[in-house]
């Protein structure tokens, strides 16, 4: 009996360490998590768009009819839902299938915009979206993301012994010029938002500096091009609406008066007024040699002057969310000057804290990116992270007053639909990634079963890696 208990005993000492080891032999099966980095800089710009949009949207509040002032936060956290269930799903899907959809992303984003282009609706002078199913939509979102992933697709494509190819070079450097051109109308900002994203990929992708210098000496003789044809195009619609005008007489209490009636088409008026408040922003803000708290308030600056209120307002510390003074008479201040409203709420502090989450987001995709073996993946990883954080740092430096008055939102923060879909996906490919081609050792069996995984066109290697 005690040699029967013994080995009972023994039989189950002996199946304890199994047990153990069952467990920590199954996590290494599943060794590859998305980035817990990623995920905390998405969580955190969640909450602070949250907060910041209901105490920025005092003027839309006062128009609600339905949901009374909870109507806009609700509408925003429902998008925001939305973009979290992209992102769980993005982030299960092997980046690998991103390889070809990346083709059908960039031909619908194309059609999107020439559509938009010819039957979309006119806001603020040029035309920029169109209503799906009873929802507004900006193609020039996805125009935006179409750009990285397009890059990313060619880049992995060409590669050579010194960079990316010549034939590389020029079907990216194409791309990206037919992109500008569909924007161009919309804004110049989106232009050269792309402009900058496009070079900075291919720069950290590899490209030759000659290659790189003359692709940019491109761009300027292609925006050269543009500006020209638009502004001979502007003076031909303002002559345009001058000879359409005629003179009519109706009756007054002093005798007949004279009255002018145009006739022009009013999206070409508004289109052609848009490129002149460009120039006219251009010009204001070279020639401004007055301080800027001694402009008097105008309907041309009313913007930027009462977003420098805001940010005096708030000071260090700010005022509390809530609190703002300025949201109420800020238009636009829940979208293009949202940054204005959170420095005003959160302070300078608040201010920095909302720029380092986007710079610890373009830090963290560029570690991850060197820890992938192929040149997709770490592109794939770069590119989105390049586009939010530029797009964030310009609207920064517009609302500041570095960069001339320009709508831009603020990635995930700004209301928004489109805008928050296109970050979300951005991030689902970020984290798709960190998820399936980072690996914690860096053993070369590791890096091949990684390469094989590719297609064949994408496999070539990684020109981030060090």
């Amino acid at each position: 009996m005690q040699d029967n208990h013994s080995k009972n005993v023994d039989s189950t000492s002996n199946e304890a360490p199994n047990d153990k080891t069952a467990p920590k032999t199954k996590s290494k099966t599943h060794k590859h998590r998305a980035d817990k980095h990623i995920w905390g800089i998405y969580i955190a710009l969640c909450i602070i768009s949250i907060v910041e949009l209901y105490s920025a949207s005092s003027r839309e509040i006062a128009y609600s009819t339905t949901m009374g002032v909870y109507e806009p936060i609700v509408r925003h956290i429902s998008t925001l839902l939305l973009g979290f269930v992209v992102i769980l799903v993005m982030q299960r899907i092997h980046f690998k299938h991103y390889f070809k959809l990346s083709r059908t992303f960039v031909v619908l984003s194309v059609i999107m915009m020439v559509y938009v282009l010819i039957n979309g609706d006119i806001i603020n002078g040029a035309r920029r979206s169109f209503t799906l199913f009873g929802f507004m939509v900006q193609p020039s979102e996805f125009l935006k993301l179409s750009a990285v992933l397009l890059i990313a697709y060619v880049m992995s494509q060409y590669q050579i012994n010194k960079g990316i190819s010549t034939k590389g070079v020029v079907i990216c450097g194409v791309s990206i010029i037919v992109f500008c051109g569909l924007l161009f109308n919309q804004g110049l900002t989106n232009t050269i938002l792309l402009l900058a994203v496009s070079m900075s990929m291919m720069f950290v992708g590899g490209v030759e500096l000659k290659k790189f210098f003359l692709m940019i000496l491109c761009y300027i003789v292609a925006g050269a091009g543009a500006f020209a044809y638009k502004y001979m195009a502007s003076e031909n619609e303002t002559e345009a609406v001058e000879a359409s005008t005629t003179t009519v007489q109706i009756a007054g209490e002093n005798g007949p008066k004279e009255i002018e009636i145009k006739s022009a088409d009013k999206g070409e008026k508004e289109a052609g007024g848009r490129f002149e408040t460009w120039i006219k922003r251009i010009e204001r803000y070279a020639n401004d040699s007055i301080p800027k708290y001694k402009h008097p308030i105008t309907a041309e600056n009313r913007q930027e002057m009462y977003s420098y209120m805001a940010q005096a307002n708030g000071g260090l510390f700010g005022v509390f969310p809530g609190n703002s003074r300025e949201t109420a008479r800020l238009p636009l201040a829940n979208i293009d000057y949202i940054y204005a409203i959170i420095i005003e709420d959160m302070g300078y502090i608040g201010g920095m804290f909302v720029l380092f989450l986007y710079l610890w987001l373009l830090a963290r995709a560029g570690a991850i990116a060197t820890r992938c073996r192929g040149a997709f993946p770490a592109l794939l990883v770069m590119g989105p992270a390049v586009m939010i954080s530029f797009q964030a740092l310009f609207h920064m430096a517009i609302v500041t007053g570095v960069f001339p008055v320009s709508g831009q939102p603020l990635p995930l923060i700004s209301k928004g639909g489109s805008s928050i879909i296109i970050t979300s996906i951005a991030f689902g490919l970020m984290l798709s990634v960190s998820k399936h081609a980072v690996r914690t050792s860096g053993k070369k069996k590791d890096f091949k079963a990684e390469i094989e995984q590719l297609p064949e066109g994408a496999r070539g290697d990684n020109p981030i890696q060090i």
